[in-house]
């Protein structure tokens, strides 16, 4: 269970974070583990393993994006630089050769499955020009945002176009059922966006409500991305579902993360402006779990720290708490998950750098 300070009241609260808990762990339990003990296999970077298969991946999107107006060719590019992490095609193609190599112990990446990786890198950033908007960001990836250099119009529009390439993409793959579990993100990422606009009344509804925006907005993608490329690669249904659980659990722990470092980390490092969820009047685990110790945080979140103060009460809270503390450690329970899961496969470089992979997504620092 989680460690919780012990008062009567807040039992359900700490009843409500193992509830999702087990909802949020389907069981596969069934299936025999190939695991090994960490100690017993070798280091493996995931993005040394990962960068052959992600070589010219860039290039590749930019000739999806192929546009014959100047302008929103360089609104689709600006992003497409090649200086992100690419975290998402990262795990999607380490995935795709885990689970090939424990189907019929094949060491390449499939084509089908490659362009997987990077429909998911153009469908995430599609996503990222679009908040932007909504939320009327400055910044992003340390630079001005699409909406703030040719405005929200364009911006909501270049958005479309990139999303409708990956869309072209995805169904040259011709697979129906790889088509079925994509466009589920899409469906996700909407419902998602939803569910960060509305927020609930009662302590235990709004940290469900939490969680369930966080797997919508950022960890379907991952997860959905995860099963098909392991649906391209072993038709095992077993291995499909033990790909979209590490990809849930490391999707979900990656924004709890990226929720902690609002509150952690200068703006300069993280590349967007901190304590940016609560001007936006949002309220993340950090800020949840501190409601627990005061609150009368209660008032601001249903207001959406909307009153002058409010955001400066409410960092001050939240660093005076245990929150950012509690909402790593929920992020370190669903790394543990993740890790489990994985192990399930067949010993390979690849498998183990996934595991190495949630320890950096804990680790990271932007």
């Amino acid at each position: 269970m989680c460690h919780f300070t012990q008062r009567s009241s807040t039992f359900s609260f700490s009843k409500i974070c193992n509830i999702f808990w087990r909802f949020h762990h389907t069981s596969t339990s069934h299936l025999c583990s190939c695991s090994k003990t960490i100690s017993d296999e070798k280091y493996q970077d995931p993005f040394q393993l990962g960068r052959k298969d992600l070589k010219n991946l860039y290039e590749d999107i930019k000739k999806e994006l192929l546009v014959s107006a100047a302008e929103l060719k360089e609104m689709c590019d600006y992003y497409f630089d090649g200086k992100g992490k690419a975290f998402r095609p990262m795990i999607v193609v380490l995935m795709a050769r885990a689970c090939n190599i424990h189907h019929n112990n094949s060491k390449e990446v499939q084509a089908s499955q490659r362009s997987v990786a990077i429909i998911a890198e153009m469908i995430h950033t599609a996503s990222l020009v679009h908040d932007d908007v909504i939320d009327d960001a400055d910044f992003r990836r340390g630079k001005r945002t699409l909406n703030q250099i040719w405005g929200e119009r364009k911006a909501v529009l270049a958005g479309d176009f990139i999303l409708s390439a990956a869309s072209v993409a995805l169904a040259r793959i011709g697979n129906t059922t790889i088509i079925s579990v994509l466009t589920q993100v899409i469906e996700d990422l909407v419902r998602g966006e939803f569910l960060q606009l509305g927020s609930k009344e009662n302590e235990n509804e709004r940290f469900a409500h939490y969680l369930e925006k966080t797997f919508k907005k950022t960890a379907s993608l991952i997860a959905n991305s995860c099963k098909a490329v392991s649906i391209l690669g072993c038709p095992d249904p077993k291995v499909h579902e033990i790909a979209y659980q590490y990809g849930k659990n490391v999707g979900i722990a990656f924004q709890l993360i990226d929720d902690v470092l609002d509150f952690t980390s200068c703006a300069d490092h993280l590349g967007k402006p901190t304590a940016a969820d609560i001007k936006l009047g949002l309220a993340t685990g950090p800020v949840l779990f501190a409601c627990r110790q005061f609150p009368e945080m209660n008032a601001m979140i249903m207001r959406r720290f909307s009153k002058p103060g409010d955001v400066e009460r409410a960092w001050k809270y939240v660093l005076q708490s245990d929150g950012v503390q509690q909402t790593t450690y929920l992020a370190q329970r669903y790394c543990h998950a993740a890790t489990r899961e994985i192990r399930k496969l067949r010993p390979s470089p690849e498998r183990e750098a996934l595991v190495h992979l949630t320890e950096m997504v804990l680790m990271r620092d932007k």
